[in-house]
Order: C-alpha cells, then sequence, then structure tokens
C-alpha cells in the first residue's frame, strides 16, 4: 500500500477528497440510473427514493472512509470506517428483507468503486496521475471492507429469515397433523403458510429409526433444489418422520410416484392425499405402515401392497389371530405335506388357476385339485368363496 510520504502528497489527496464529497449528489444519481439496469432491483421495485437516499448516504461514508490518514488495520478502526461498516450491515439486511438476490447485490455493491474512481478522474488535474495511481490501493480497501461487511451481512439476514420462516411453517404443520379432522380455518391458514393449494393431492411418507434419517437427509436435498424448494415438507411427531409435498395434476390416466431420492427408503407410503384436511389420517395410515416394514423391505410400501398387512394387524390388535387359528388347522398333516399343501394354495391364491398352479409347481393338475381338497378338508377354508380365501391372505401377510 501506498504511503504518502510528502506532505503535498497528504493534503493534495485531502483537497480530492473535500471535491469529491461535493459531488455526493452527482455520485448518487450515477448510481441509481445504473442500478437501473440490473433486473432484479426494477423488479423487486426498490423505490427510487430509497434508492437515491441509500446511495448518498453510502457514498458520503465511502468517501468518509478515503479522508484523512491511512486506513487502519481492521481490528483498529477509526471512526470513520467504524459508521461505514455499521451502515453496510444495515444496508445488507435491509436488501435482503426486499427481497433483492445475492447476485443482484454483488452487482450493485461493485458500482461504487468505479462510480468514485470516475468521480476521482474527473476531478483530478494531469499532475494528480501519480497519486492517482498509488491510491488505486487505499479506495479499493474502502470499497471492498463496505461490500464484504453488506454481503455478510445479507447473508446472515437470509439465513435468519429463512429459519424464521421454517419455523412459522413447522408451527402450522404441527397445528394441522394434531387435529383429527382439521377445520376449514387451519386448512385455510396452512395452505397460505405454505404456499399450497389447500385442494392439491399430496404424496406423504412416514419412516422411523435409520430410514427416518435417511428421509430427512433426502428431504433436505429436494427442499434445497430451486425447482422443489419450499414444496417439500417434513413433520416429527410420535417417533415418526413424515414428509409431504402436493402433486401435480394427473395427466393421461398416469399415476404419480414418489421421487427418485426416496425410492430406495423403507418407508410407509400414501401416494394420493386429497387435499391438506386429509393429511393427520393419511399419516396416521402411513405411520402403520412404516410399522408393518421388514427387512425385506427396501423402498416405500402402500397400503395397496400391504393391505393384507395392515388388516392381520388390526385384527391383532383386537385378538384375532388368523393365522394360529389356520396352523391349528394343520397340525395333523404328516411329514412335508404342511409345506406342499401351503405352497400350493399359496400360488393357487396368486394365480386363481389350477393350470397356472401346477406348471410353477411341475405338478399335474389332479395333484393340485387334490391338494386344494385336503387343505380345505383340514382348515374348513374353501378356496372357491372369496371371503374365506381372503382371511388365507391376510392370515399369511
Amino acid at each position: 500500500m501506498h504511503n504518502f510520504h510528502s506532505p503535498g502528497d497528504s493534503l493534495r489527496w485531502a483537497e480530492l477528497v473535500e471535491l469529491l464529497h461535493g459531488r455526493l449528489d452527482t455520485l448518487a444519481e450515477t448510481f441509481t440510473a445504473r442500478v437501473r439496469d440490473i433486473p432484479e432491483y426494477a423488479e423487486k421495485q426498490v423505490g427510487s427514493g430509497d434508492l437515491e437516499v441509500t446511495a448518498r448516504e453510502t457514498f458520503r461514508r465511502l468517501v468518509d472512509g478515503l479522508r484523512g490518514q491511512e486506513l487502519r488495520q481492521q481490528s483498529t478502526l477509526g471512526p470513520a470506517m467504524e459508521s461505514l461498516l455499521e451502515f453496510a450491515a444495515d444496508l445488507g439486511a435491509k436488501r435482503a428483507r426486499a427481497g433483492i438476490p445475492p447476485e443482484a447485490l454483488i452487482s450493485a455493491v461493485r458500482l461504487d468503486f468505479s462510480i468514485i474512481w470516475e468521480g476521482l478522474l474527473q476531478i483530478a488535474d494531469a499532475e494528480d496521475a501519480a497519486l492517482l495511481a498509488s491510491s488505486v490501493d487505499r479506495v479499493w480497501r474502502v470499497v471492498d471492507q463496505f461490500a464484504t461487511r453488506t454481503h455478510t451481512s445479507y447473508l446472515t439476514e437470509r439465513v435468519r429469515m429463512a429459519q424464521e420462516e421454517s419455523s412459522i411453517r413447522r408451527e402450522f404443520i404441527a397445528r394441522l397433523f394434531n387435529q383429527a379432522s382439521p377445520t376449514a380455518e387451519t386448512v385455510s391458514q396452512v395452505a397460505a403458510a405454505l404456499g399450497v393449494d389447500s385442494t392439491a393431492r399430496f404424496g406423504l411418507v412416514a419412516a422411523s429409526g435409520d430410514a427416518a434419517v435417511s428421509l430427512r437427509t433426502a428431504a433436505t436435498s429436494l427442499g434445497s433444489g430451486q425447482q422443489t424448494r419450499s414444496r417439500f415438507f417434513v413433520h416429527e411427531f410420535g417417533g415418526n418422520t413424515y414428509a409431504f409435498w402436493p402433486l401435480p395434476p394427473y395427466r393421461d390416466g398416469a399415476r404419480h410416484s414418489v421421487p427418485a431420492a426416496l425410492t430406495d427408503i423403507p418407508c410407509g407410503y400414501v401416494p394420493g392425499v386429497a387435499g391438506l384436511r386429509a393429511l393427520p389420517a393419511a399419516a396416521r395410515t402411513a405411520g402403520s405402515l412404516a410399522s408393518l416394514l421388514r427387512p425385506s423391505d427396501s423402498g416405500p410400501l402402500s397400503a395397496e401392497a400391504a393391505w393384507a398387512r395392515l388388516a392381520k394387524q388390526q385384527m391383532l390388535d383386537v385378538g384375532l389371530d388368523l393365522l394360529a387359528d389356520l396352523e391349528a388347522g394343520l397340525s395333523g398333516c404328516r411329514g412335508g405335506e404342511r409345506e406342499r399343501l401351503k405352497e400350493t394354495v399359496q400360488h393357487y391364491l396368486e394365480t386363481g388357476s389350477i393350470t397356472a398352479t401346477a406348471q410353477q409347481l411341475f405338478c399335474h393338475r389332479n395333484t393340485i385339485l387334490n391338494r386344494i381338497s385336503r387343505f380345505q378338508d383340514l382348515t374348513g377354508v374353501d378356496l372357491a368363496v372369496p371371503a374365506q380365501t381372503a382371511r388365507l391372505v391376510v392370515a399369511w401377510a
């Protein structure tokens, strides 16, 4: 960094800074005109009055930072630089609250150096060339510290705003899930807080244990994507992690599937929840499905795929053990007969065809018919009666 070794250099620099201070209105007007070329500033409609007042105050403090003695180390900033950096912190937070994108803010702040330097060139004489060349670092460091503090404050405010928004959303989501039958008012408030259509269809999953950890990680990834940001919501309750997201309208009869990030996570899955009001009931279903997951399940488990498991668990909850009754009937089997009968009946339940079952088991049709007849004699279950075969499907689920 250049040090002004002669009193003449210091005096001339002070004169240039004073002249620059007298051109604050011009500097501010130039900045205001150029910043309007940054689309985001125009789109966000930051008022011209606000821009002009802020620009003039910015340049006043920047020029004050160039006054007098050499710049000090950041640990011992002079009053002018302390004032500048305090103003920068306030400006960064203000622009964050206005919704200005970070790239636009950086572009705007970068204008400060060029405008100040242009101002110095306009007021300097030809004899000042060497002085200006040696002062580039001084000007740059003042503007750079201002820009750095503005950007840091902007990012800090954005994080705070995101945390505040996330907290508000969690509060509304909890209010929704805590009502067995949400009121219309609650549904309307939640829809507004989440920015979704209350009547849209939603996908919903529930997971616990290690799967819940994976779900939260995937949710973070999905929630940070440009297209899905703020469209993937998470709720923690009762040892389960729930995640839900709005679905696009059905097209050509196509059915929605879970996002790719969730396909390898064992979880309970409800594919098409009809509106926010239905989410609490769907969450109970998803939680029940999650509790029925087995080590062999490697992805989302829907009620369509696991309805028999759900029915079996509900019957067990009220003291009805269909499997025990079935096993009691098969207790009279000899040798490996029990396994052969069970295998035959299970294949038949899958196909509903004697011929297909015989082909799969490499048996004659009569063998299959005899085994089915024997099974019916032992258990009292008539495979020709759908209501009775349903008992088998549930018992073996």
